[in-house]
């Protein structure tokens, strides 16, 4: 099975138990400051999953780009990516655990679908932990399908609980096993042994959990499912790990021919640079461009360290377009994205891997050098500030040479530099789109009055581009090829007052996308919509597709306060403001 049927197979099945297929959100999170990318597939899903209405209905399925940066060190092994695929569907108030246990072992053993024999299959259920109920229930619902008791374990909060963030929707869960061992598996199921291997999450979202740690029951129970395709698709074709699959095999065949060397004799150098480049031209797919901060920091360090590795292979030419264009071909069926804006992807790839490419054999020569007297933290900036080489990069190179590095004094001289280099923690700022507080949503409020200002004070071509809301204030990213004047600020801050003073109503109503955007609903750009959509109307003065939430009228918002205005990127430009 490639992954084009299984994929398929997955969204027929919950199509055909009511479900609606949406299209993939984005890997940047919209109006989330707590995550640098989509980790997840509910994360995009959450303003539903706290209660918001969705406009396609209480049963959802899709195929999620997620972005994960806390695996490094994994990647090269069988099953860890930076860039995966998630399968999932949810129930938003509807079915719970018994639907949900009974539908994922239909899909799995039945043969119509998956045809996976049950002998193959191992399931775990949340123990119970800190005030919690041990999940019995969902025990009850695997036993009563057949499975035999033995094949089930009981696990803590560790292992059997989920939330994406520091706060949000979250619960216990049931996790789903398969066995990969070659001999048959074993009657007890042992959790600690690595032969079962994980492949389907299912979340039972009944709590949500507040800023200060206490979880309260949601008004609706939810169904949050989660199964990685790469890893799926592996186990299902009999293979040991993701790169023998049709996602990888073009990408593996390509370096062969590149660096004129084996893959089964570097498996661990081809599949960095596999895994690295497929992630940065998804990235770069939505014009996250590299940096030396936050989204761009991530995408430099995946593209430098796929260089690293390369030359390692022995590729000293210019490389990262071949792979990309391959990726761009095998990918672009199911996300568009990648083909429109396929130049954008190989210009940014090529500047980044020259700009590198002309210090890399100076600053491995450097590196060389410096670790013969010790990597104190002057040394290891130097290699990050003239050589372009990560903390992290230096840190790996050394760990080769069973070496360690200042950690603490390479901070302090980053410090020094007024330099701040964060990479992708899943958790980067309190809030999120988790957080429903009076304050966020009022500056949500607030967002859209701003995009409307900006396109009738400065340019009706003006289109929203991200934005970030934390309780404090909001950042509104549009796209623009100059800065804004001082009059122009003061002129867009007084129109959004002006309107906030005539205390207009905020109306919800749910539209078929092409008619939402011919009454003239803003949408972000680039941003991929479901059928139908939720758009969001203040007065008549401001008409956006969005999950909400949002005030029921404005005169709530008080007054808007611009505090900055900036370059964000190349054609870019950022606001931030506060509401007083």
């Amino acid at each position: 099975m490639n992954a084009k049927e299984f994929r398929q197979k997955y969204i027929d099945f919950f199509k055909s138990k009511g479900h609606v297929e949406i299209p993939s959100a984005s890997l940047v999170p919209q109006n989330d400051p707590s995550v640098l990318f989509n980790t997840a597939g509910m994360q995009p899903l959450v303003p539903y999953l706290l209660g918001e209405k969705h406009p396609l209905g209480k049963r959802i399925v899709n195929v999620q780009k997620c972005i994960r940066t806390v695996d490094f060190d994994s990647i090269g092994d069988n099953t860890h990516h930076t860039f995966f695929q998630m399968l999932g569907n949810w129930s938003l108030g509807d079915y719970f655990k018994k639907e949900s246990i009974s539908w994922s072992f239909e899909f799995l053993t039945d043969k119509k679908w998956l045809n996976i024999p049950l002998e193959k299959l191992a399931f775990t259920c949340f123990n119970g932990e800190g005030g919690l109920p041990r999940d019995t229930d969902a025990f009850e619902c695997w036993v009563k399908l057949g499975v035999p008791k033995e094949r089930i374990a009981f696990l803590g909060k560790e292992d059997n609980w989920w939330q994406a963030g520091p706060t949000g929707p979250c619960g216990p869960d049931t996790e789903i096993f398969y066995w990969t061992g070659r001999e048959p598996a074993p009657k007890v199921f042992d959790p600690s042994d690595k032969r079962w291997v994980e492949i389907w999450n299912n979340v039972f979202m009944q709590y949500n959990k507040k800023e200060d740690g206490s979880l309260e029951s949601l008004k609706n129970k939810n169904i949050d499912t989660g199964m990685g395709l790469e890893r799926t698709l592996a186990i299902l074709n009999g293979f040991d790990n993701t790169y023998d699959t049709d996602l990888f095999k073009p990408i593996i065949k390509e370096i062969e021919v590149i660096s004129k060397s084996k893959y089964s004799e570097n498996k661990k150098e081809f599949r960095i640079i596999a895994d690295h480049l497929r992630a940065s031209v998804f990235l770069l797919a939505e014009k996250v461009i590299p940096s030396n901060t936050e989204r761009g920091y991530v995408l430099r360090r995946l593209i430098r360290r796929a260089i690293v590795y390369a030359n390692k292979l022995g590729i000293t030419c210019n490389f990262t377009n071949n792979i990309a264009k391959i990726v761009i071909k095998n990918y672009t069926e199911l996300y568009s994205e990648l083909k429109q804006n396929e130049q954008f992807i190989l210009e940014e790839l090529e500047k980044e891997e020259i700009k590198f490419r002309n210090t890399l054999e100076k600053g491995l020569k450097e590196f060389d050098r410096l670790s013969k007297s010790g990597l104190d933290g002057k040394n290891a900036f130097l290699l990050f500030q003239s050589y372009g080489f990560p903390i992290e990069m230096t840190l790996e190179l050394a760990k080769e040479k069973n070496m360690t590095v200042d950690l603490d004094g390479y901070n302090e001289e980053l410090k020094k530099h007024q330099e701040l280099s964060r990479i992708g923690a899943e958790q980067k700022f309190k809030g999120g789109l988790a957080d429903t507080s009076g304050e966020t949503v009022k500056l949500h409020t607030a967002s859209h009055l701003l995009n409307e200002a900006l396109r009738r004070i400065v340019s009706k071509d003006i289109r929203q581009k991200g934005s970030n809301i934390t309780p404090e204030r909001l950042r509104f990213d549009f796209n623009l090829d100059r800065k804004l004047t001082d009059d122009e600020i003061k002129a867009v801050e007084n129109e959004v007052n002006k309107i906030i003073s005539q205390k207009l109503d905020v109306k919800r109503e749910e539209m078929k996308v092409d008619a939402a955007f011919k009454a003239g609903a803003q949408g972000e750009f680039g941003a991929k919509y479901p059928e139908i959509v939720s758009v969001y109307t203040i007065g008549n003065y401001s008409k956006e597709i969005c999950m909400g939430p949002h005030v029921s009228n404005i005169s709530e918002l008080g007054h808007l306060k611009i505090q900055k205005e900036e370059s964000s990127s190349a054609g870019i430009r950022r606001i931030k403001a506060v509401l007083e």
